[in-house]
């Protein structure tokens, strides 16, 4: 695990003994089987771009999160939980379908055209009788499309009318909370719900300071600044502003609970609450490393989780949630319509007792990336595979000439607008601070290797030593032999397909091309001072 954080940290911090894990006050689970025709609701809450540990229960002291940290006393404390791909539309489509972004198409990429062929979970939950929403932010950027002339809904209805005064003017207006009531109201009596809470927050941008203003927070709580970053008060200050919005889509959560509780429905409500990608930080979001793929996630079930407070070890992927939604709402997979799913259902560990390591076989999660955010020429991405087994991590670049974050001259477009990536912008040309540019915009080699628990931050690349040659083989082996089963592009050198998919938006179509002759459009995700012409 993660060196700051510890089981025995945990079960202080909540003031649990480690045998003191309780059966849930409300009906057990071998009742709950007697009632199968009772479908469990489901609450599925998304943070946009939360890195682990961030959240109060992994020991975090710089954020306070009651909700999270309820669900995780209350259910289940995940301590190994990756998105495949660590950027907004290709992960949700990773959980929306159970698949491996990799395996869809255009959906692996970001700002693209959703493919028809890949059905959702919520669209079948919608076919077999459950009443299914969402507020604020679904499956994005890109387009859904159209099925029968009808346009897709990949999450369900939107609920997003009710709004409220934020405490930043830099937090999305939408009172998440109202709409989960307003969805709750229209909800038919006898009928299980499935929700998609997908705030925005802490998606950037930030408001600067907000964290220690109206956050009440000061920069000398935080623990640990990333080795990657300058440790200084602009950083610092930064990553308070990001706990700020972390917070704000914890309130939402609690608020969300309580609810459920007034209406009696809180004990039958599978509660799934995670993020899609990592921080919006350099060498983070939209990158392959442990901070950009691994991610916070707390699984609460009074009625189907019979021991809660436990914290499970197990290895598992975001192509794991629609697997277990469909099985816990009854529905087999070949009733489903949807495309092969790559992911394995949870209810092993739901329905488990034990801590620790529950299912000995999930060792090891896939992770990789293709095209993500515009700004290389032909619009070329940067595609990664990689595998996290056992504490180990390793990344094959396949196409280590290109720029990993974008090319300096367009402003390093796959990584946003940031105080923290202007002072790694900066740092280029400052010999005593030129590393930090190196480490979170610089070119990388063909293959790394890590050790995540010695080194969560991936400063060490192990990959050209001696000592662990053998094991990287061992790595690069079983990563490719499973994407060859999965039919992975890139496994039979089609993987230029990846970078001919147009994006959704005709704008950013071919923008390296048009920057370069005289266009000034500048994406909204990015600060003027980012822009680096030496390449």
């Amino acid at each position: 695990m993660n060196s700051a954080w510890s089981r025995r940290k945990f079960l202080a911090w909540t003031g649990l003994a480690p045998f003191s894990l309780v059966v849930p006050s409300s009906s057990s689970f071998a009742a709950r089987k007697d009632r199968s025709e009772k479908k469990p609701n489901i609450l599925f809450c998304i943070a946009d771009d939360a890195s682990y540990p961030h959240m109060g229960a992994y020991g975090c002291p710089w954020i306070n999160t009651p909700g999270f940290d309820r669900v995780a006393n209350e259910g289940i404390l995940f301590t190994h939980a990756y998105t495949p791909n660590a950027k907004c539309a290709p992960s949700r489509a990773c959980i929306l379908t159970g698949r491996n972004s990799w395996q869809l198409e255009e959906a692996a990429n970001h700002w693209c055209f959703f493919p028809e062929k890949f059905k959702t979970y919520p669209e079948v939950l919608v076919e077999h009788g459950y009443h299914v929403g969402y507020t604020a932010k679904g499956w994005a950027p890109g387009v859904p499309g159209t099925i029968n002339g009808q346009k897709r809904l990949l999450t369900g209805k939107a609920y997003d009318t009710r709004k409220t005064v934020p405490p930043t003017r830099a937090i999305n207006k939408n009172d998440y909370a109202a709409n989960f009531q307003d969805f709750l109201d229209d909800k038919p009596d006898g009928v299980p719900f499935c929700f998609w809470y997908g705030s925005t927050e802490p998606h950037r941008a930030y408001e600067y300071e907000s964290g220690i203003r109206k956050g009440g927070k000061n920069t000398a709580q935080i623990d640990k600044v990333f080795s990657f970053w300058p440790d200084n008060e602009t950083v610092r200050t930064d990553m308070l502003d990001y706990a700020f919005e972390i917070e704000y889509f914890d309130l939402h959560l609690q608020k969300m609970m309580a609810l459920l509780e007034e209406r009696g429905e809180l004990d039958n409500t599978l509660i799934v609450v995670t993020a899609d990608n990592g921080m919006p930080f350099p060498r983070i979001k939209g990158q392959e490393y442990e901070y950009s793929n691994h991610l916070p996630l707390a699984i609460m079930w009074k009625q189907g989780i019979q021991k809660s407070g436990r914290i499970v070890d197990d290895y598992v992927s975001f192509i794991d949630f629609a697997p277990t939604f469909l099985e816990l709402a009854g529905i087999q997979e070949k009733q489903s319509g949807m495309q092969s799913i790559a992911g394995r259902n949870l209810s092993d560990i739901l329905y488990s007792k034990k801590s620790g390591r529950v299912n000995r076989k999930r060792d090891h999660v896939l992770i990789g990336k293709e095209r993500h955010d515009i700004g290389r020429p032909n619009d070329w991405g940067y595609p990664i595979r990689g595998i996290v087994k056992d504490d180990f991590l390793y990344l094959h670049n396949f196409e280590p000439a290109r720029w990993p974050a974008g090319n300096p001259e367009t402003g390093y477009l796959n990584a946003d607008g940031s105080p923290t990536k202007t002072e790694c912008v900066q740092a280029r040309n400052n010999p005593d601070l030129h590393h930090y540019w190196q480490w979170n915009l610089g070119k990388r080699p063909a293959e790394e290797l890590y050790n995540v628990k010695e080194d969560p931050d991936c400063m060490k690349n192990l990959a050209e030593t001696n000592q662990y040659k053998d094991l990287k083989t061992k790595l690069k082996e079983q990563l490719f032999v499973e994407l060859k089963k999965q039919q992975d592009p890139r496994m039979d050198k089609k993987g230029t397909v990846f970078d001919r998919y147009p994006y959704a938006d005709p704008n950013w179509q071919g923008f390296y091309e048009k920057r370069m002759n005289g266009d000034q459009r500048l994406p909204g995700w990015i600060n003027k001072t980012d822009f680096d012409e030496n390449n």
